[in-house]
């Protein structure tokens, strides 16, 4: 999550139950229960316009924010049409920006086509309000009361979109401000062409520098509107040209169209858009394929009834029974949110620009891009894997094809190139989760061979991929050297925050042991497992945290073997050392593929829970579980340091709620996670944190349903608590999982009594993916009463670690 800076398998096998529907069907307007503004507030960083699901074209609003779009912006400085949803980065889409205005265009006029500030965005933005104010999922409108009062609408399907701009009444005349020298704002346009075509068509391409000073690409789009222009213009660094059909212009300098239109016979414009990242053609075929028919316009209302239909479908394939309003809404924004990402990445013809900037061809499949994989790892991945096998499976034969066509698996891929953003290893547990959800068969020879020189080796010094850069000193020592003057091919590189990126090594190193045992590389098995247990090489047990007395703490090492120590000669677990977007505190938990050693230098399960409930504040939770977590835990979007509590806003510590259940107190996870869900509400601050491409929403919908993959590559599902008394869930292939839990209330504490499956009593405290992906009936009998020494307590009825430390025990 880049924030801004200073930012058992089961041995029985349980009979799939035939779907029989328990809950009503979903609403016919099932899209009206999602709210697009839940986030676009306190840097959730999402966007309130309109998107398809993984959709390669957005149309939302840009405001001041650098991801484009703050609930509380002054005005609207047009409309662009490339989003992500809660990315941390800056320099992030916005591109092509339009604006609806009236007034006069020429010497003098109200756009001075004599001055090319006149052309500024900032500077011709409009006014807006919230009232009457729309979002849905597939719709976004808005009123902007500068120029008279003009309604502006968007909608959009994969590869095209529409918006409908409806002038005051009083005007005769309309203008379509196209603006393709600016974006988001903090995202710099290197260069941009524009042209106007006859009478209905503008067209061109910009390039951009994007996501944390990244490399560069080219937008190629398209708009048509469904009625002539009866003027038109360019501007550029010289001013505005009436009459003038091109523009061509240089890095942040004025570049774009206008657009005019008779309004005094109606009122109402419509233009359908259409982006690509191969070509010029490819953004005209793509508008052809979404936003034509029958060789002429889809209509507004047409494309807004396919986009939303669309999205009832996807949104139709969860199914709560719950009595409160905002509660529904809270859980079908989340669902939608990560039905965002990834972006489709090929166009209408199946071609995509590679990692080698050469044009390739998906065939019969979709590609894919923009992977937020230090993010989407922890949850948004096995959400689509157990509920979008199909989409699953193309993201892996996508992630295989940056990797042939790039010379390199990705860590955050932007578009069609390595940003090398955030640390760690975060494809190795991404693309083993895959393989143990079965979306890389066929294909796991390929992907192993990837994974492993990943593991083992680093790209050549002239490749934009970084891969693991603390490979050298890990495989040698176990541990990635802590060098705050390690050269960086970007933003980020691993010896800067060598602790966590020891620990998130070892964390891959464990996932890819399993994927090697499974497919029968025994000997890199035993080396990988060995080394999923690397966490303890940045283990200090002689550090101690001075206030609450507790003691051993991860720790960087220096390239000598030596602890590192600050000028100051003391080493806090709560300082910024070592640790990339978080502290030791939050870190110590990111083992959790090896829970008995983890106890054991914890000094002891008793101990591991009292520093749990240090780390939760789990009596203040307790006292007041709805207000407690604004309270105690880490409030800020970017307070990652100098912090001992929970940061529910980031990732490093998403699954640390499930330690407990780990160590056999799973009633207590039940308290943590209905306390977190308290920061998810109905309103435009209601996403905690960046939402990170869906990831804090995917934390959401699992924490809601009762069940988490709290440990990469090991395909379990740690039980808890559900949120809803009733649920369904469809996996995909005709599989549908029910979970159950009557009297089910998430305004208060519950805590699970014992657990069924089929009908039949299930004591593990966990499920294997290969049972839960069959669907069936999933039954939790709840309570108001902690049962301490009931359900899911037995070190029996825990999961086996898969790089438990020898020797090392749970009682």
């Amino acid at each position: 999550m880049r924030r801004l800076p200073s930012r058992l398998a089961l041995t029985t096998c349980l009979a799939v139950v035939a779907f029989t529907p328990m809950l009503q069907a979903a609403p016919a307007a099932l899209e009206r229960e999602v709210n697009t503004f839940i986030g676009s507030k306190d840097d959730g960083n999402t966007f309130p316009g309109a998107s398809a699901p993984f959709g390669l074209i957005q149309v939302s609003p840009i405001g001041e924010h650098y991801a484009g779009w703050r609930y509380d912006d002054p005005k609207i400085r047009g409309f662009g049409h490339s989003f992500l949803s809660g990315a941390g980065c800056w320099e992030q889409g916005g591109q092509v920006s339009v604006l609806p205005v009236t007034g006069s265009i020429g010497p003098g006029g109200d756009f001075d086509t004599d001055s090319a500030k006149s052309f500024d965005q900032k500077a011709y933005a409009s006014g807006y309000t919230h009232e009457g104010e729309v979002g849905q999922a597939g719709y976004y409108k808005v009123r902007l009361t500068s120029y008279g009062g003009i309604d502006a609408e968007a909608t959009a399907r994969t590869r095209a979109a529409a918006e409908r701009y409806t002038f005051p009444a009083d005007a005769t005349t309309g203008h379509v401000l196209v603006n393709v020298g600016q974006a988001n704002e903090r995202h710099s346009v290197i260069g941009s062409v524009i042209d106007v075509v006859g009478d209905r068509v503008v067209e061109g391409k910009l390039v951009t520098k994007s996501f944390c000073g990244g490399h560069q690409y080219t937008t190629w789009f398209r708009i048509e509107f469904d009625r002539p222009f009866k003027a038109f213009g360019t501007w550029g660094e010289g001013g505005g040209l009436p009459g003038a059909r091109h523009g061509m212009e240089g890095e942040l300098k004025p570049s774009g169209a206008w657009l005019s239109f008779d309004t005094s016979k109606g009122r109402a414009v419509t233009a359908v858009s259409a982006i690509s990242h191969v070509d010029a053609e490819g953004a005209r075929a793509n508008l052809r394929s979404d936003g034509m028919q029958d060789g002429r316009l889809l209509g507004f209302e047409r494309m807004r009834s396919l986009s939303q239909q669309q999205w009832r479908k996807e949104l139709s394939t969860v199914r709560v029974d719950s009595k409160h309003a905002d509660d529904r809404t809270v859980l079908y924004t989340a669902l939608y949110h990560a039905l965002l990402q990834p972006l489709t990445g090929s166009d209408a013809d199946g071609r995509y620009r590679g990692y080698d900037d050469n044009i390739h061809r998906a065939d019969g499949w979709t590609y894919y891009e923009y992977f937020s994989l230090w993010d989407t790892y922890r949850a948004q991945n096995q959400w689509l894997a157990l509920t979008r096998p199909q989409v699953t499976r193309d993201i892996g034969r996508s992630l295989l094809a940056i990797n042939e066509q790039g010379g390199w698996l990705p860590r955050w891929g932007y578009a069609n190139f390595e940003t090398n953003i955030m640390t760690g290893d975060p494809v190795t547990p991404f693309m083993v989760d895959l393989w143990r959800f079965g979306a890389l068969a066929g294909r796991e020879g390929e992907a192993y061979t990837a994974l492993r020189r990943n593991a083992f080796e680093l790209p050549p010094m002239n490749s934009r991929h970084a891969g693991r850069s603390g490979n050298p000193g890990y495989v040698e020592n176990g541990y990635v050297a802590y060098d705050r003057a390690f050269p960086s091919k970007g933003m980020d590189v691993d010896p800067h925050h060598g602790g966590s990126a020891t620990l998130e090594y070892a964390l891959a190193d464990c996932a890819l042991a399993q994927m090697a045992d499974g497919l029968g590389h025994a000997d890199d098995a035993g080396v990988l497992r060995q080394r999923g247990r690397n966490w303890q090489k940045v283990w200090d047990p002689s550090v101690r945290d001075e206030e609450t007395g507790m003691s051993g703490f991860p720790r960087p090492r220096m390239d000598d073997g030596k602890w590192y120590l600050p000028a100051d000669g003391h080493y806090s677990p709560r300082s910024h050392h070592g640790f990339h977007e978080g502290t030791a505190w939050q870190y110590q938990w990111l083992a959790q593929q090896d829970i008995p050693g983890l106890v054991q230098a914890m000094h002891g399960r008793e101990q591991a829970g009292k520093r749990l409930d240090a780390f939760f504040a789990y009596d203040a939770l307790l006292q007041s579980p709805l207000q407690a977590a604004r309270k105690e835990w880490v409030v800020g979007p970017y307070s990652y340091y100098n912090q001992y509590r929970y940061n529910p806003n980031n990732e490093p510590d998403l699954h640390a709620p499930w330690m407990y259940t780990l160590i056999g107190q799973p009633w207590k996870t039940a308290t943590v996670v209905r306390a977190a869900q308290q920061l998810f509400t109905n309103a435009p601050n209601g996403v905690t944190g960046n939402d990170d491409l869906g990831t804090m929403s995917a934390w959401y919908l699992f924490s809601a349903l009762g069940l988490y993959p709290a440990v990469p590559g090991s395909g379990q599902f740690l039980l808890h608590a559900p949120r809803f008394a009733k649920v369904e869930v469809d996996l995909g292939q005709g599989r549908t999982l029910r979970l159950q839990a009557p009297g089910a209330d998430g305004r208060k504490l519950q805590y699970v009594q014992g657990v069924q499956v089929d009908g039949q009593a299930h004591a593990p405290v966990w499920m294997d993916w290969n049972r839960l992906q069959q669907g069936g009936t999933l039954s939790y009998a709840l309570g108001d009463t902690a049962p301490e020494a009931g359900w899911g307590t037995r070190v029996a009825d825990l999961p086996v670690s898969y790089c438990a430390t020898p020797g090392a025990v749970l009682e």
